[in-house]
C-alpha cells in the first residue's frame, strides 16, 4: 500500500483532552514535592508553588487556544514561533525539543515507570547490572524502559486511532485512581499531623531531609520559590502536546483551545487536591525526607498500611505508562513540520500507510532510547526547564506580534484574558527565569547552550534553498 500524504482529523474532543491530561500528569506529582518542601519549609508555601504553577499553566494554555485557532495543523509551538518571528526561531525551539525535551522527557517517564515495576519485580531494579559493557552498565530498568518506548513507538506507527484508545484508558484509568488516592488520603487525615502542619503555614525557610532549619532574606525566598518550581513546572509540562497533532483533531479551531483549558484545569485541581491530601496525612518532615523522594510511596503506606506500595506502585505504572503514550504520539509532528519546511531529514516528513509519521516516530524512539541507556535524563530535564520556560514566554509574546503582523487573519477563539493575563504571565515567566539565572544556574546555562547549538546547526542544514521554503506557510493539512 502507498504512504498516504495527509493527516485524517481522527480526535475527538475527549480524545484531545485526555491527550492534554495525560500527558501531563507522569511521576513527577508523586515525587517533586519532597523537593519542594525542602525549598519551602512549610505546607502554605507547598500549596502556593502548586498554584502558581497552575495559574501559569491555565494562562498558558488559555492563551495558546488562541495561536492554535490560527495554525490548526500539525507542529504546534513549533508553527507559532516561527509564523510570530522566524524560521530560525521555530528551529531553535525543534532543535532542543528533538534533542533533549521531547526525547529525555520521554526517556525519564519511561524509566520511571520501570522503577516503580520494580517494587513489584524485584529483578527489574535499577540497582542491578543487566548488561556490563566495561564503559557502560545497563540496568534492568533501562532495558525495561527502552522496551515500553518501542513497544508504544510500534503502537503510533500503527496509526492515530492506535494511539488514541491507549491514550484514552490509561489516562481515564489514571484519572480516577488519583481521584480514589485523593478520597482514600482525604478519609485517613490525621487531625495532629493537619493542625501540625498548617500551624505555621506560612513561615518559609528551607526544611532538610535531616530536619535542619534555616530562614531566608526576602530575596532569596523568591528564589526558592523558583528553585521550588522547577519541580511543579515539570510535573505540569506538556501540556501543549496536542498542539503538536492538530492535524488530527477533528474542528481543531474549537477542540484545541477547549481541551488546553479542560485538560489543564483538570490535571490542576487534582494536583493541588493530591497535596493538600498530602498535608494531611504526611508531616512536613516525611514529605521532605521521603525515600528517593517518592512521597506518594510513603502517602499511600500511611493509607493503606503494607498494601500501599504495591497500590501506588501499580498508579505510577498506569500513569507512566499513559504519559508516554501521549508523549510520543505527539512528538513526532514537530519533526515532521520542521522536515516540510527542509529544516530537518527529509524522510521525516512523510507519512506511512496508517497517515502517520512513521519514520520520525522511530527516530524519536531511538533518541528517547539513548537517553534511557545514558542515565543522564534526570539532570537534563532539570537543566531545561529554563528553556521550556522562555519558548512558553516567547510563544506568548507571539500572540501580541501576530495581533501587529497579521491583523486581519481569523482568529476564531482569542486569548483569555489578553491583553492581562498573557502579559502576567510574561511577567511571571520572566521573574521565574532570572530568578533561575542568579539562584540555580546549573540550571539554566547547560539548556541554554543546548538550544544555542541549533544556530550553526540551522545554517549548516538550512543553505538558501530550504531557508526560502522555511518562510513559506507550512501547508494546510
Amino acid at each position: 500500500m502507498e504512504n498516504s500524504t495527509s493527516f485524517k482529523p481522527s480526535l475527538r474532543l475527549m480524545d484531545a483532552t485526555m491527550l492534554v491530561a495525560g500527558s501531563m500528569i507522569g511521576s513527577g506529582i508523586f515525587i517533586v514535592s519532597a523537593d519542594i518542601t525542602r525549598n519551602v519549609g512549610s505546607a502554605g508555601w507547598l500549596l502556593f508553588v502548586w498554584l502558581i504553577t497552575g495559574f501559569m499553566t491555565l494562562t498558558a494554555a488559555l492563551s495558546y487556544g488562541e495561536l492554535s485557532a490560527m495554525f490548526p495543523r500539525a507542529g504546534g509551538q513549533y508553527v507559532y514561533l516561527k509564523e510570530a518571528y522566524s524560521p530560525l526561531v521555530g528551529f531553535l525551539y525543534g532543535w532542543s525539543f528533538f534533542t533533549v525535551i521531547q526525547t529525555a522527557t520521554i526517556a525519564a517517564v519511561g524509566v520511571a515507570f520501570a522503577k516503580f515495576t520494580a517494587y513489584l519485580i524485584p529483578q527489574f531494579s535499577e540497582s542491578l547490572v543487566a548488561i556490563d559493557m566495561g564503559f557502560v552498565t545497563i540496568s534492568p530498568a533501562q532495558l525495561l524502559s527502552i522496551l515500553v518506548i518501542v513497544f508504544l513507538t510500534y503502537i503510533n506507527t500503527r496509526g492515530v486511532n492506535s494511539g488514541k484508545i491507549v491514550q484514552t484508558i490509561f489516562t481515564m484509568a489514571k484519572l480516577l485512581s488519583l481521584l480514589g488516592l485523593i478520597v482514600f488520603g482525604l478519609f485517613s487525615l490525621k487531625a495532629s499531623v493537619w493542625n501540625e502542619n498548617w500551624k505555621n503555614a506560612w513561615s518559609m525557610h528551607s526544611l532538610s531531609a535531616n530536619g535542619s532549619i534555616a530562614s531566608y532574606t526576602t530575596i532569596a525566598a523568591l528564589g526558592a520559590i523558583a528553585s521550588a518550581m522547577v519541580g511543579s513546572i515539570f510535573s505540569s509540562d506538556s501540556w501543549n502536546n496536542v498542539t503538536f497533532i492538530a492535524g488530527e483533531i477533528k474542528n481543531p479551531k474549537r477542540n484545541i483551545g477547549l481541551s488546553l483549558a479542560l485538560g489543564t484545569l483538570i490535571v490542576t485541581v487534582i494536583y493541588i487536591l493530591t497535596n493538600v491530601m498530602y498535608t494531611g496525612v504526611l508531616s512536613l518532615h516525611d514529605i521532605a525526607s521521603a525515600d528517593k523522594d517518592r512521597v506518594g510511596v510513603v502517602a499511600s503506606q500511611h493509607i493503606f498500611g503494607s498494601s500501599g506500595t504495591v497500590i501506588i506502585a501499580l498508579l505510577i505504572m498506569v500513569s507512566t505508562f499513559g504519559c508516554n503514550n501521549g508523549l510520543i504520539m505527539s512528538g513526532a509532528r514537530v519533526y515532521y513540520s520542521m522536515a516540510k519546511d527542509g529544516l530537518f531529514f527529509k524522510k521525516v516528513g512523510t507519512l506511512n500507510k496508517n497517515s502517520v509519521p512513521g519514520f520520525g516516530l522511530w527516530l524519536q524512539g531511538v533518541f528517547a532510547c539513548l537517553w534511557s541507556l545514558s542515565g543522564k535524563y534526570g539532570d537534563l530535564l532539570d537543566m531545561i526547564s529554563f528553556v521550556v520556560v522562555v519558548f512558553y514566554v516567547l510563544t506568548i509574546i507571539g500572540i501580541f506580534i501576530l495581533r501587529k503582523k497579521m491583523p486581519n487573519a481569523e482568529r476564531p477563539y482569542k486569548a483569555f484574558g489578553y491583553p492581562v493575563l498573557p502579559v502576567i504571565y510574561i511577567i511571571m515567566g520572566i521573574a521565574f527565569c532570572l530568578l533561575l539565572i542568579k539562584y540555580k544556574p546549573a540550571y539554566t546555562y547547560p539548556g541554554l547552550i543546548i538550544t544555542l547549538t541549533g544556530i550553526p546547526v540551522y545554517y549548516l542544514i538550512g543553505g538558501s534553498k530550504q531557508r526560502k521554503a522555511a518562510e513559506l506557510p507550512v501547508e494546510s493539512l
